[in-house]
């Protein structure tokens, strides 16, 4: 005999089941198969062109040759 039944699994994880009078009493066994919940795929953010103008500073001597490097140079 196979009765299938559907129980939300409530937060303590305690679940108390209702067994049809038909049911022969002895060993039962129980198998649990978890419901596939669909995951929201949240859409990236559409890009906005220059959204970080004015966050960065470069240097005005950003591409002078460093001190250190001279006796390689």
């Amino acid at each position: 005999m196979a009765i299938t039944q559907t129980v939300e699994v409530p937060a303590d994880r305690r679940i108390i089941l209702e067994v049809p009078h038909d049911v022969p009493t002895g060993s039962v066994i129980l198998t649990f198969t978890p419901r596939e919940v669909p995951v929201a795929v949240e859409q990236p953010k559409e890009r906005v062109f220059g959204y970080a103008k004015g966050k960065y500073r470069m240097a005005d001597d950003f591409d002078a040759p460093l001190d250190d490097f001279k006796d390689y140079m």
